[in-house]
């Protein structure tokens, strides 16, 4: 199959030609039709994760159908369209058993512990506790863009923010992260109050939702701009974006017995962030991190996107090939691109 692969960190990946999974005896093994190209992808490209062993294929927001099936897979066929969280669940560990594969013990993540979808073929493991089944309707492109940044949007304002309808809720960060929620925090009934430094993406969150928006390289101060819009500061709030900044103007701008929900990755040397915890007690806030979302949780999303209250096609930016994928993954750095880029052409 083609795949892309990196053989170092921080080098450029190449096109390769390499061989197909094979399907294990409780996997299956996808033909990837979409793929996301996201922020994570580049932090295993630098060498942020520990887990990738080189050479590497990125790569965990998919799309695809059922190509192969392992022996002992009862729920799934060749032919089924199907996509599956960034974070798969093993099955038998204690948070897996509770409902929450999501923060397994053993879990495994398409593009880091194993090879992944910047690839014709991908190998999904324990394929009958984490595959999700699509709507006929829904394109290949949709379906990839909600792998990582839509359900784990979904999950932080729904189940982890708690957000309810007529609250303020501040995004801090407008990638495919940040886009998401705001979508799904309006479609909540919530007021969004959006923060980036792209005009570009200023202008697509409004569009998605969003009630005001802040341009943080144009003001003095974010927190103050936020407590101004709310009138008295955020009930929930969330850093989509994974910065020292955006995680500390985040729980700064939030009202007394606000929620801060932590979305965005923190790896490597900003790991470790200030926050201003003497605001913290004082106004008796909650700190909350959110890490994927679980197949069994998707049909909650899944009914709001087919009666139409969320629209995420509306989140993709733009469609790529396999090829061009190498620029993307190595220029996400940038931000210079408003919506998901997905993949489409292998």
């Amino acid at each position: 199959m083609k795949a892309v692969v990196y053989e170092a960190f921080s080098q450029p990946p190449r096109l390769m030609t390499v061989q197909d999974p094979p399907p294990e005896s409780h996997g299956v093994v996808v033909q990837v039709l979409g793929t996301g190209v996201c922020r994570s992808d580049w932090h295993g490209w630098k060498g942020h994760d520990p887990d990738i062993q080189l050479p590497h294929v990125p790569g965990h927001e998919l799309a695809g159908v059922v190509a192969e099936v392992g022996k002992d897979v009862t729920r799934w066929k060749v032919g089924d369209h199907i996509t599956v969280p960034f974070v798969g669940g093993c099955g038998a560990c204690p948070e897996c058993n509770s409902g929450n594969q999501q923060v397994c013990h053993s879990q495994f993540q398409p593009g880091f512990t194993h090879w992944g979808s910047f690839a014709e073929y991908v190998g999904i493991h324990k394929a009958d506790l984490n595959l999700v089944a699509l709507p006929e309707s829904m394109d290949f492109a949709t379906a990839a863009s909600l792998g990582c940044r839509f359900v784990t949007s979904f999950r932080a304002v729904v189940d982890q923010g708690k957000v309810t309808a007529g609250q303020w809720v501040a995004v801090h960060g407008c990638g495919g992260v940040g886009l998401s929620a705001v979508m799904i925090a309006h479609a909540i009934g919530a007021n969004v109050v959006a923060i980036d430094i792209s005009d570009d993406k200023l202008k697509l969150a409004l569009a998605l939702g969003a009630v005001a928006t802040v341009n943080a390289s144009r003001v003095a101060d974010v927190t103050e701009a936020v407590l101004e819009i709310t009138k008295g500061g955020a009930h929930v709030s969330l850093d989509a974006l994974g910065h020292p900044t955006t995680c500390f103007n985040s729980i700064n701008n939030l009202r007394r017995r606000g929620r801060h929900v932590q979305v965005g990755l923190m790896l490597a040397g900003q790991s470790t962030p200030a926050i201003p915890m003497s605001k913290v007690i004082a106004y008796e806030l909650e700190i909350c991190g959110s890490h994927g979302m679980q197949a069994h949780r998707y049909g909650a999303m899944m009914e709001m996107i087919t009666s139409g209250k969320l629209a995420p096609e509306k989140l993709v930016g733009k469609t790529i090939s396999l090829e061009q994928s190498i620029d993307a993954l190595m220029n996400m750095d940038r931000f210079d691109t408003a919506g998901v880029t997905v993949v489409t052409q292998f």
